[in-house]
């Protein structure tokens, strides 16, 4: 399952139950605080390959297939919110640390926020990168009408059949468009590791499974995801944000302070939704600041 563009760094795959399920996940480095990257939709590990590169000198970076998705299982079950943060937790466990650094994009740091949220004792620190805190979640989240429109998909998603196959339509047309900014920056990817993303997607269960995080999440609903638990992360936080992103937008990063206690906020000029990768460089140096402690945090969130 090596990916077409090669990583930068020595990578060794492995493989854990968790949560009733075999999780696949890629290790790099062996050292210092363990990190643990999570991936989003469509993708698979290879999205934090930048990262995996940058910090391997200086922590344990971890990067799994989460739930569905790569060579992880694709078990008919366990996408409700918190199935997918005992998969998180699980794999913690399964790594033997207390306590990591959790990164996130996309779905990956939805899972990041509600494993923060739900398990702060397990969570060291938090970078979450394009993803809304649950408060602004979409569908059920304060979101604006431009936020809205923004995530039509997400109802298209709901239905059956349907969905699937308008993302298959046209050899995955909708995917592919989705993958283009990947194509036109440096750090980006090239056709034929598009279309392993768009191979790994289109393996038998895989639009389903991948489909259902976002179904199960508005079948279960905010109150269903919590449980009583609140909203706020203790952990120290950054939160970057494209500002091209055409699917979340910035207003997502707005009124985040009350929910979090150490909050650093950053908003990158002339970056599109998939943030590690269209800017590796600033993206390691700022999970690199998180690692030392480096951050700057204040009442009011700090962007560029």
């Amino acid at each position: 399952m090596d990916p077409l563009t090669p990583v930068d760094a020595p990578v060794t795959h492995h493989y854990a139950a968790v949560n009733g399920m075999r999780m696949h996940y890629v290790q790099a480095g062996s050292g210092g605080d363990v990190v643990v990257c999570l991936h989003g939709f469509p993708e698979y590990w290879w999205s934090w390959r930048h990262q995996l590169a940058a910090l391997q000198s200086r922590a344990t970076v971890i990067a799994p297939d989460l739930r569905g998705y790569g060579a992880s299982g694709s078990p008919r079950h366990g996408y409700q919110p918190d199935g997918l943060v005992q998969d998180v937790v699980g794999l913690i466990d399964a790594l033997g640390a207390d306590r990591v650094t959790l990164v996130g994009h996309d779905w990956g740091g939805v899972l990041a926020w509600w494993t923060a949220i739900t398990h702060p004792w397990r969570v060291a620190r938090l970078a979450v990168l394009a993803a809304p805190h649950p408060a602004r979640f979409p569908p059920f989240g304060r979101v604006s009408w431009s936020q809205w429109r923004r995530s039509w998909y997400i109802g298209l998603f709901q239905l059956p059949w349907l969905a699937e196959r308008a993302l298959r339509a046209n050899h995955w047309a909708a995917i592919t468009h989705s993958l283009a900014p990947l194509r036109r920056t440096p750090g980006g990817a090239g056709p034929r590791d598009l279309e392993r993303i768009v191979q790994e997607i289109a393996r038998p269960g895989a639009l389903g499974a991948a489909l259902a995080y976002y179904r199960a999440a508005v079948q279960v609903g905010p109150r269903g995801m919590f449980r009583g638990t609140g909203l706020r992360v203790s952990a120290p936080t950054l939160v970057l944000w494209g500002a091209d992103d055409p699917y979340l937008g910035v207003e997502l990063t707005d009124g985040l302070e009350p929910f979090v206690d150490e909050l650093t906020v950053e908003v990158i000029p002339g970056c599109s939704h998939w943030i590690q990768q269209d800017a590796p460089g600033l993206v390691n140096a700022r999970l690199t600041a998180l690692l030392d402690g480096s951050l700057p945090s204040s009442a009011a969130p700090t962007r560029a």
